[in-house]
Parts: structure tokens; C-alpha cells; sequence
């Protein structure tokens, strides 16, 4: 257990304490109800189980980044398959007015010109708020919205700061003494380098503006990674994930840094390979794990009861943030759907309830007849 001091804890950019002692961003999207407290906390890891076609898995990792984007923090972004730079390039648009009040430094006004005629000269202090503000844009919100039809604009996503590794890229390096293939100790030594030269870890004192890194590692335990646990049998590196995931929660917890993984666990438990014990050491490495099951391709995708939405969301595991149980929510029966400009997660326990009651009424009353 990691006991972190109140001048190590001291407000950064667009974070929040929610709990005594943890600093807290705000998360993937608006509408996901999973995370301490309303985000995801400084020091923890985001564990998603990716659906079979990898499309939404996908989006929570681009909502990841962009909200990075748009509150100023950097980023690093890890991927085997396909360049960072392209997944860059795909980030979701913030809402117009979302983001209107990045344009102006917090704690700076633009000055009033006494010649202009438009000047505010009644309740002078509003002389800087926009003329016009819609019901999403809100001080006091913590997080973003975003428009999934339209990709955001390349002067706001050159504007952070991104750190990138792709495998494919990578030099392989000789591992004889680490137990980690190749891709994976490359990473971590990547990852462990961009903590300490940009001051992120948290045991050295920062001469600069403090901040939080955001880390996005996208499928690993892929065979792109090296990893053999999702075609073998009997896998050479079926330890390799659990080692690498063990050793970057060492390096969350002592530093300003917080981490989304995806994992395509369809391949990680086919049943003729055998590794369904694997995922669940991944999963309880994670302070945080959830699954996306997308109904594209199933039985459920015909189903009437899940007519409006795309998928189902599973809570795997809940944080346990400064206590020894974790915070139950009332229900975990949630499901995704990805509507023209927003991917949205809600709670269906009522709905389902309401029509399957529905459904057997009807059933009965045909019987009867």
C-alpha cells in the first residue's frame, strides 16, 4: 500500500480529489458510469476487454486520448497494429462550445476597449463570458462531450504533447535477464524514460507546472506483441502479460500517470487453447476492468430487447481506492450504443425488466386465448 503525502497531492491541471488522498481525471467519456467517484483516479489502471471486431474498444481508447487533449494533459500512446499517429488522427471533435473557454488562459481576461462600441457597460464583470451558451457547456462539469462524426481539428491535437511507440518501428533489444519478451521490455524501459525526463514521477520534486501523462496501450497480449498466450497451447510467454502489467503498476503508482489497456480476451480464452486462467490474473492486476460485448455477428443483435443498443457492458472489477472493499454500485447491468455523433453507456436493468414483463403478458394473454 502506497501513502502519498498533501504536498505531493497538490491541485494539477484539470483534476479533482475525490477521495482523500487521490487526485482524479475526468474519464473515457461523459455517459461511462465506472471509475472512483466519477473518473478514473492518478495512479490506476483501466483494464477493457476488447470486442471480438475491436470498433468499440476502440472508441473508448480515442475518447481516453481526446479528453487528454482537451484538458492539457500529454499523452503516450503504445500500438502494434496500426501507427499512433493514425490513431492521433481519429480523435472525436469536443462539442464547440465544450472547448470555447480553452482559447483564453485560465486566470487571464482579455482587456476591455474603452472605443468599442460593443463593450459590455451594464454588469461589466460578464464582459468576457460567451454571448451564447448551450445546456453542455457548464463550468462545474467535469469531462467533455464530443462529436464521434467529426475528427478533431489538427491545431488542437498538435497542440499536446504526445509521446508514441509502435512495435513495428522498435529495434528488438537482447532480454536475457527480463523476463519480458522483447516488445514488452522495450515498452516499459519507453514508458519508465518518458516518467522521469518529463517529471512525472512523483518521488522527485517538479521545477515545472505539474501535470498528468495519460497512457494508452492498445491490444496487448496480440501476437503483434510478441505474445504467443492467444494461439498456443501451451504458450512460452504465458506469464509475459501479468509480469508487464505487475511492473507498470509500480510505475502508476509512484508517479502523476494514468493508464487505459485493451485486451482482446476473446483470443486470450478460446476454449481449445485453455487460457481463461490467464485472464483472470490480467483482470485482478487491474484496479479497474471492464468488458465490452458488442452484438454484431450474434444471437442477441435480433434480440427485441436489445433493439437500441450496440453491445453490453461488463464490470469485471471496481477500484479499491484507500479501502479494503470496494464501492457496489446498484446495479452493473449496462449496455453501449454509438449513436450518430456521441457513444453513450447507460444502465438497463429497468428497461430490460419493464419489457421482458411486457413480453410475458403478451406470451400469457396468447395462451389464454
Amino acid at each position: 500500500m502506497v501513502f502519498h503525502s498533501q504536498e505531493r497531492l497538490q491541485p494539477i491541471n484539470k483534476t479533482q480529489r475525490v477521495t482523500p488522498g487521490h487526485l482524479t481525471l475526468s474519464e473515457t467519456t461523459q455517459s461511462t458510469p465506472v471509475g472512483a467517484g466519477g473518473g478514473l483516479a492518478v495512479g490506476t489502471l483501466l483494464l477493457v476487454e476488447e470486442d471480438r471486431y475491436d470498433s468499440y474498444s476502440r472508441m473508448l481508447l480515442k475518447y481516453f486520448l481526446a479528453e487528454g487533449v482537451v484538458c492539457g494533459h500529454e499523452l503516450f500512446l503504445a500500438s502494434a497494429r496500426d501507427h499512433p499517429d493514425e490513431i492521433m488522427q481519429e480523435l472525436p471533435s469536443p462539442i464547440v462550445d465544450d472547448v470555447a473557454g480553452m482559447k483564453i488562459s485560465e486566470g487571464q481576461s482579455q482587456p476591455s476597449d474603452p472605443e468599442n462600441p460593443d463593450t459590455m457597460k451594464i454588469a461589466w464583470r460578464y464582459q468576457n463570458q460567451p454571448r451564447v451558451q448551450t445546456a453542455l457547456a457548464s463550468s462545474v462539469r467535469f469531462g467533455h462531450y464530443y462529436d464521434v462524426s467529426k475528427t478533431m481539428e489538427p491545431e488542437l491535437r498538435q497542440a499536446a504533447k504526445c509521446h508514441s511507440f509502435y512495435q513495428l518501428q522498435e529495434t528488438p533489444v537482447t532480454t536475457e535477464s527480463s523476463p519480458l519478451p522483447s516488445p514488452y521490455h522495450a515498452l516499459l524501459k519507453s514508458i519508465q524514460t518518458v516518467i522521469r525526463k518529463e517529471g512525472f514521477d512523483g518521488s522527485t520534486p517538479q521545477s515545472k507546472v505539474r501535470n498528468v501523462l495519460r497512457l494508452g496501450l492498445h491490444s496487448l497480449g496480440s501476437v503483434l506483441w510478441g505474445d504467443d498466450v492467444c494461439c498456443k497451447d501451451n504458450p512460452a510467454h504465458c506469464h509475459a502479460l501479468t509480469t508487464f502489467l505487475y511492473a507498470l503498476r509500480g510505475l502508476l503508482r509512484t508517479s502523476l500517470s494514468v493508464a487505459i489497456v485493451t485486451v482482446p480476451s476473446h483470443l486470450i480464452q478460446v476454449e481449445e487453447f485453455g487460457n481463461r486462467a490467464v485472464m483472470g490474473r490480467i483482470i485482478r492486476l487491474s484496479d479497474t476492468a471492464i468488458a465490452l460485448e458488442s452484438f454484431r455477428g450474434s444471437e442477441k443483435e435480433a434480440n427485441p430487447l436489445y433493439k437500441d443498443y450496440h453491445g453490453l457492458l461488463h464490470v469485471r472489477q471496481l477500484p479499491r481506492l484507500n479501502c479494503l472493499s470496494c464501492e457496489v454500485p446498484d446495479t452493473k447491468d449496462l449496455a453501449f450504443k454509438l449513436k450518430r455523433k456521441q457513444f453513450t453507456i447507460e444502465h438497463i436493468f429497468t428497461e430490460l425488466l419493464s419489457s421482458a414483463l411486457l413480453v410475458l403478458t403478451i406470451t400469457a394473454g396468447e395462451q389464454q386465448e
